[in-house]
């Protein structure tokens, strides 16, 4: 991923620094487990924890030659460790390491989205309560519906964002396996007690069956909860750009001293942030079909997934990190114009209380047929005349043989629509 769209805590993750650390405790580990079973002797174990070292640009260097970076790595290790060496890696194939890295390393992404997740959970909920019975406008088709509340709209969200982090805690917990059990996972030249170390060392759990890599549905359910969680991201951010356009101007982001917002347009404000969340979770979302696809490999191995996995296990967590703390930052300083909401809900002449009028009808003994009808044609002129909809309700012959002045009026009261918010809310967040 490119410097623009990545955090140094995220990055550091995938860099190679991290990855032949990681590569040398495993390896570290497994001698060790190996010398308590009596296969390599105890100094030898001891000497590769205290001389190991390694160099990036010496690895790469190797690798140009050996077109073999596992090989690179353990030759630029040998060459620190010394004649001890020849007992790292023993009864182990190049997938044990890299596999097992893999896993530590998606569970090291997932730990710093997990946090992404918390801050923005945090930030949504102060903003839901924050707006909790402010009137705005529910739309469906894009089309006014019926009143809702701003805090409302916020607490669907952090309900959506809520569910993500329960889904990403399952798939860090599911990705979480480590596996040194040889050429083609029969443990044939190493003992299965030498995988039960590793993985207790790293903080993993033993994979239960192996070929000679981890099954990839592990990693595919993985990159599919990044990619609902883009999802969600996405959802919201077409929220943010749809309240910011002119005609609506219900809310906007922060647009601050000095900022500009066009290069021939000194006047414009426009929801750059939001635009760009909606770009970057199409990067996380085309993480998974490939990781979908990697599931399938010839018998107990190829490499068919490894230089994909390599391109989106880094591209999808730095953007999907980058983008979360991004949707952090809009929502706290989300500039929310409750003014506006109001007269939007206005703008109509009460039309959005049509449903209230229809049931008020139909209580009153006309069909509901007959009550629809009614409610339409008055709706009608209220969007093709501009007349009022109260009015062209009470000069209504047929209506006002069912409905008083005052039933009619009371169809009307904005308050009726928000009777069971903090019930909702009380659902949503566990207090209200």
């Amino acid at each position: 991923m490119i410097p623009r769209y990545s955090r140094p805590e995220m990055t550091k993750i995938w860099d190679p620094e991290n990855r032949f650390r990681i590569w040398f405790e495993i390896e570290a580990h497994a001698c060790d487990a190996l010398a308590e079973l009596g296969v390599i002797p105890k100094e030898a174990a001891a000497e590769i924890w205290a001389k190991g070292k390694w160099e990036v640009d010496r690895i790469d260097e190797i690798e140009r030659e050996t077109k073999h970076d596992v090989i690179a790595f353990l030759t630029n290790l040998a060459e620190h460790v010394g004649p001890s060496a020849r007992f790292v890696h023993q009864g182990m194939t190049s997938s044990d390491v890299l596999d097992t890295c893999l896993a530590v390393q998606l569970k090291q992404a997932a730990d710093l989205l997990l946090e992404d997740l918390d801050r923005l959970l945090k930030a949504l909920e102060k903003r839901a309560f924050e707006h909790k019975l402010t009137p705005t406008i529910g739309r469906s088709h894009g089309i006014h519906a019926e009143p809702t509340t701003f805090g409302l709209k916020l607490a669907s969200h952090y309900a959506a964002f809520a569910r993500a982090k329960q889904r990403l805690v399952a798939a860090r917990d599911d990705v979480a396996t480590c596996a040194i059990s040889g050429a083609v996972g029969t443990f044939a030249n190493i003992d299965p007690r030498v995988e039960a170390h590793v993985a207790r060392k790293m903080e993993l759990k033993v994979e239960p069956v192996s070929t000679q890599v981890i099954p990839r549905d592990r990693h595919a359910m993985f990159f599919a909860v990044l990619g609902v969680i883009a999802g969600s991201i996405e959802n919201l951010s077409i929220e943010v750009r749809h309240l910011q356009r002119s005609e609506v101007r219900e809310a906007e982001e922060f647009f601050s001293p000095g900022q500009k917002g066009s290069s021939a347009m000194p006047h414009k404000r426009n929801p750059v942030l939001s635009e760009n969340l909606t770009g970057l979770a199409r990067v996380v979302r085309a993480s998974v079909n490939p990781a979908l696809e990697n599931v399938a490999l010839w018998h107990e191995r190829d490499i068919s997934h490894s230089s994909v996995e390599r391109v989106f296990g880094p591209d999808a967590t730095i953007a999907l990190d980058f983008a979360l703390n991004r949707l952090v930052g809009l929502v706290e300083k989300w500039i929310i114009y409750p003014e506006n909401m109001q007269a939007n809900l206005d703008r109509y002449s009460g039309l959005v209380h049509s449903q209230r009028v229809l049931l008020a009808l139909t209580q009153a003994g006309m069909s509901r047929e007959d009550s629809y009808q009614a409610v339409q044609r008055n709706a009608m002129k209220v969007w093709l005349e501009g007349k009022d909809f109260m009015t062209e309700l009470k000069a209504d012959g047929e209506v006002t043989k069912r409905l008083s002045t005052q039933q009619i009026e009371e169809c009307f009261n904005l308050d009726y629509h928000f009777k069971h918010v903090d019930d909702i809310f009380q659902r949503v967040f566990g207090h209200s």
